[in-house]
Order: C-alpha cells, then sequence, then structure tokens
C-alpha cells in the first residue's frame, strides 16, 4: 500500500530517470495473500524475492540482511527506498548505510515512544541512516528535529498509504457489493475489528479481556466482523478461548482479506476497532470512526484532526465510544494535510532533483 502508488509515480514521472527493482523479502508472505495484493494494487511482479520467511525478530533481520547485501554489491543501486517499520526496514536501512548507498525512508519520523515495541526501534534506526525521510504527518518533523536529524534530509510530503486509498477507493466500494452478499453484512451495519499486536494477542489476559468485551458488545451489537489474524487464531485456541469465542453471537471470524476487501469493510463499517498503525490512517482518510486498542500511537494526527480515538483495553470506554458511533455521534474529524493522493509525486520530484 505505501510502495505501489510510488511505483506508479516513478513509471509516470520519471520512467527515463530511474530504473526500479522492486524487492519483496518475504517476511510477511502467504502465496494466496500476496498475489491478491499485488493484483489488487496492479504492481508488477517482484524483479527479486528474498523468501526469507518468519523466525525471530534477529533471525528474519539477518537473512533479509544477507540477502540485501549480496542484490546491493550486484545491483550498485544509487538508492535504496524502504518503507515502514517491519524488520526488513531495519534490515534494508544497515545494509544501504554500510555499503555507501543513499538511502530513503517511507513514512519517516513516526514515534510511539514506547521501545518494547519492535517497530519503534526500526523507524529510529531507518530515519538515523536515511538520506530522504519522507514524513506524512506533522509529529514527525517534530520528532525528526529533536532527535538532531538534519532538516535538509527531511521532506514533508504526506502519506503514500493513502495514495491508494484515494486511488482504489471506488474499486473497493465495487468489491463491497459482492463481499455483502458472501458475508451477510450490510453497509454501515456492523463493527469492524482487527487484531494482531503481540501485546494485545499474545498475552492470555489481554486477549480474554477482549473476548469479554466481544461477549459484552454482542447484546446491543448486530454485528462484528473480526478479519482474524493467523497469529491471533492461533493464541485464541492456545488460550482455549475458541469455545467463548464460537458462542458469540455478533461475532463472525473470517479470512484475512485482500487490499480492496479490506478497504471496502473499512469504508462500510459503523466503526473500527484495531490495534493496527495502517488502519489508523486508512479510517482518517474514510471518515470512519475508529477505536484504537493501544496505549499509545506514532500516528497523533489521526486523534488531533481524524477519526481516531485511543482506549488502551479500557472495556467500558470502547463500549461507550462504540456505542456513540453507531448513534452518528463521533467527533469532528477532518483529513490531514498533503493527504491528497499526491504524496509518491513528491517523493518522485524531490527524487528527480536529488539523484543525478
Amino acid at each position: 500500500m505505501k510502495v505501489a502508488p510510488v511505483l506508479g509515480a516513478l513509471k509516470r514521472l520519471a520512467s527515463e530517470q530511474f530504473h526500479p527493482i522492486l524487492v519483496h523479502t518475504g517476511q510477511h508472505y502467504d502465496a494466496n495473500m500476496s498475489d491478491v495484493f499485488f493484483n489488487d494494487l496492479e504492481m508488477p511482479h517482484p524483479d527479486t524475492f528474498l523468501n526469507v520467511g518468519s523466525g525471530s525478530h534477529a533471525e528474519q533481520t539477518a537473512r533479509v540482511m544477507i540477502e540485501m547485501e549480496r542484490l546491493v554489491a550486484q545491483e550498485k543501486p544509487d538508492l535504496v527506498l524502504v518503507a515502514g517499520d517491519v524488520n526488513s526496514t531495519l534490515a534494508a536501512a544497515i545494509v544501504a548505510a554500510k555499503a555507501g548507498v543513499r538511502l530513503g525512508h517511507i513514512e519517516s519520523g513516526l514515534r510511539s515512544f514506547d521501545r518494547s515495541m519492535p517497530e519503534e526501534i526500526n523507524r529510529i534506526v531507518a530515519d538515523e541512516f536515511s538520506d530522504f525521510c519522507f514524513v506524512t504527518e506533522p509529529s514527525g518533523l517534530k520528532n525528526l528535529e529533536h532527535e538532531g536529524i538534519d532538516s535538509k534530509r527531511v521532506f514533508y510530503v504526506g502519506n503514500t498509504m493513502i495514495d491508494s486509498v484515494v486511488k482504489y477507493r471506488k474499486a473497493a466500494e465495487a468489491k463491497f457489493n459482492v463481499l455483502s452478499t458472501r458475508l451477510g453484512i450490510e453497509t454501515k451495519q456492523y463493527v469492524l475489528v482487527t487484531l494482531h499486536r503481540p501485546s494485545n494477542v499474545d498475552e492470555k489476559v489481554n486477549l480474554t479481556v477482549l473476548v469479554d468485551l466481544f461477549e459484552r458488545m454482542s447484546a446491543t451489537v448486530k454485528k462484528i466482523m473480526f478479519p482474524v489474524h493467523p497469529r491471533t487464531r492461533k493464541r485464541i485456541e492456545e488460550f482455549g478461548l475458541d469455545e467463548r469465542v464460537a458462542n458469540i453471537a455478533a461475532l463472525t471470524l473470517i479470512e484475512p482479506l485482500g487490499y480492496l476487501d479490506f478497504l471496502a469493510l473499512q469504508d462500510n463499517s459503523t466503526v473500527v476497532l484495531t490495534d493496527s498503525g495502517g488502519v489508523q490512517e486508512e479510517t482518517t482518510a474514510l471518515g470512519v470512526p475508529c477505536i484504537t486498542l493501544r496505549d499509545n500511537t506514532e500516528r497523533p494526527v489521526t486523534i488531533e484532526v481524524g477519526t481516531n480515538e485511543m482506549t488502551g483495553l479500557d472495556t467500558e470506554r470502547i463500549l461507550t465510544l462504540t456505542a456513540e458511533a453507531i448513534g452518528g455521534n463521533w467527533k469532528r474529524a477532518a483529513v490531514p494535510e498533503l493527504w491528497d493522493g499526491k504524496a509518491s509525486d513528491r517523493i518522485v520530484s524531490i527524487l528527480k532533483e536529488h539523484i543525478v
């Protein structure tokens, strides 16, 4: 979602100047889902697939570094462009820095100020080494300034993930017509849930609190749609919560969805409950109420300007906010500055100017 629009902009605006090589590390890889996302986002087949697979943070990072080092030595790129905050981001950033290759970081400057989150470490390291820090929101500018990052390396461009939302929203709406029939749902008649963060799903106490929440919510909500992350499903079974989950009348567990299907589910939901960073941004862009089940966020603009509210696992507040959303009593919100579908064009224009 973050890289596809940049590839499109490179093709449209700089096809003669740049030759992009698309690297799929395979850190997050499922054969079926990968194909769906590439098709939905109209992305070309990756030039290189590293096939690193799952593993501990150290194992994943090491595998990506080994393969990226070989690739950088072979291709001798003028720039390595990374996105987000996953282990692949960290690994590619370190390889580029040690090889003396310029580095660009899409989604730079975001901070949760919680270093127990692996993503926070990945973000900090990538930004420290980046020659081009592409910032999505005002907090990123403040964070990078506070960390002593040279302002000449910082570029406020907007959010490439929102470029994808703007481009594919109509296509997603067409998908909803089919999806609604298959899932038995109607627009603005269901709550959407996504959960994958270790602090929520890997701790039995916290996951039990969430199951309790869904049981209570089921008394007043007709439909709760829950595309289940594989790790979340595994933890539900490991913690012996599967029977309780199966007996929650309003709760429907479904398999993970492709980009367009999930975008359609977000856009047509009454409210989204999530612990995902990207979903906080997408719901703000879509104007859909969002409740973030975390104690911190690296995307404060979604709360300050957008549709997001942060509750942690405060069950009473979650239930109150859900009722407000269903009743149409949500705070006034707006789409943040530069979330206009043109962030990728700005990134390419900057690269055209600086990389010769």
